[in-house]
């Protein structure tokens, strides 16, 4: 729940600015390789991930979180492996790159020059808060500032 309003945080993105938005409240969650999923036969891919709560006022928190993307033709991973599922990938940022409108890329950029490239037909995301928050001692540092 967010400690301002008592509810879950629930997005959804339609186009790219709605997915800056959805980027800025996943930014720096952190998950195993493990838990993303390729559905290719209802062309959705699936992260399970434990996101920072960047609008938790003085406590800080991670909290379970799903952030699924919809209409995905294609998945391209780089400078990670598959088949280690329990390294842990810390995620930057989520961009879109506009191709033949409505299509283009959805691009998920990991820290150690790790990403995920989808391919898909139009913007269609959504990032929902579904298990428990914990207490997290340090929040994440960009640019040499403590941020939250």
């Amino acid at each position: 729940m967010d400690s301002r309003t008592g509810r879950k945080l629930r997005l959804m993105a339609l186009d790219e600015a709605d997915l800056a938005v959805l980027s800025a409240h996943a930014q720096d969650a952190v998950l195993h390789v493990g838990d993303m999923l390729f559905q290719p036969n209802v062309r959705r891919f699936v992260l399970a991930l434990h996101r920072f709560d960047w609008l938790s006022e003085g406590a800080r928190q991670r909290v379970q979180s799903g952030l699924h993307f919809e209409h995905v033709r294609k998945v391209s991973l780089h400078g990670f492996r598959q088949d280690r599922p329990d390294d842990i990938l810390n995620l930057l940022s989520i961009v879109f790159a506009p191709g033949e409108a409505p299509s283009g890329e959805i691009v998920l950029t990991f820290s150690g020059d790790c990403g995920v490239r989808l391919e898909v037909e139009c913007v269609e995301a959504r990032l929902a808060d579904i298990g428990p928050r914990w207490p997290c001692p340090h929040a994440p540092e960009h640019g040499g500032e403590t941020a939250g």
